[in-house]
């Protein structure tokens, strides 16, 4: 009888373990097939043709725009941000530094597109733009500059508000990604405190949401945890923002972006 019954529940895990194995192979097989084609690409085409464009008060393109390794240079940008600019003399991370020189080069106002609600207005084509950027570095790998002050009390102030517990629900960035194994709907849930691997996690924002047909940057993205946290909704390139983005991707050193990737 002891036999019978350690022979069952061998089975019963050794089925759980199939079970689990196969759902995360079929997801991944999903993703796979919506990857060719994916919609980000009509997303990256609009960024460039917005970067070369005149626009604005000012009427100007952005191929001025430093982002970070000198005036019109994109190709690898992406995978050194959030990094600290002197010009401002903050942290920032690709949207705000992309609301930066909208603002310095065509006129107009970083703090109204940072009013602006997502998917409306300028908005629209500041997500654009970021996913164009992004798409620029596509293959390289993340390499975050930690050299000044500001950016190591950024990745110092970043890791403080993943831990941080609170709201209705208790919860905190580090309850859904702070360890390795745990999942959602089926869905694996990537461990951030640490490098969780090529494409997972920072390295694979912006990307397009299958589920409700929206381009999400990396700001949208981090709105709708804090929604889900039952916290209330951040600021627009907010600190707490910019810090939890450099917390996330100086993990990732030596991680490849895939973005712009897609998601469920």
């Amino acid at each position: 009888m002891r036999r019978l019954l350690l022979a069952t529940a061998l089975a019963a895990a050794a089925t759980a373990a199939l079970a689990q194995k196969s759902a995360a192979d079929g997801i991944a097989e999903y993703r796979a097939m919506l990857a060719d084609g994916n919609p980000a690409d009509l997303f990256e085409a609009k960024g460039e043709a917005l970067w070369k464009q005149k626009r604005g008060p000012k009427n100007a393109s952005l191929e001025q725009c430093d982002l970070g390794k000198g005036p019109g240079v994109v190709k690898g940008v992406f995978v050194e941000l959030p990094r600290y600019f002197a010009d401002t003399g903050k942290v920032q991370d690709l949207e705000t530094r992309l609301a930066t020189c909208m603002e310095t080069l065509q006129g107009f106002s970083a703090a109204e597109i940072a009013k602006t609600p997502f998917g409306r207005g300028e908005q629209v084509n500041l997500t654009a733009l970021a996913t164009w950027v992004a798409a620029e570095s596509r293959g390289m790998r993340f390499a975050l500059p930690q050299g000044h002050a500001a950016e190591k009390t950024a990745y110092e102030i970043g890791k403080r508000v993943f831990f941080y517990r609170a709201g209705p629900m208790d919860f905190s960035c580090a309850s859904c990604h702070g360890e390795d194994g745990k999942r959602i709907r089926l869905q694996e849930l990537p461990n951030l405190t640490k490098n969780p691997g090529d494409g997972i996690g920072f390295a694979a924002w912006p990307a397009y949401r299958v589920s409700n047909g929206q381009m999400w940057s990396m700001q949208l993205r981090l709105n709708d945890c804090y929604r889900q946290q039952r916290f209330p909704y951040p600021g627009f390139g907010s600190e707490p923002t910019i810090a939890l983005g450099v917390f996330m991707g100086v993990n990732a050193r030596g991680a490849e972006s895939i973005a712009p990737s897609i998601k469920r």
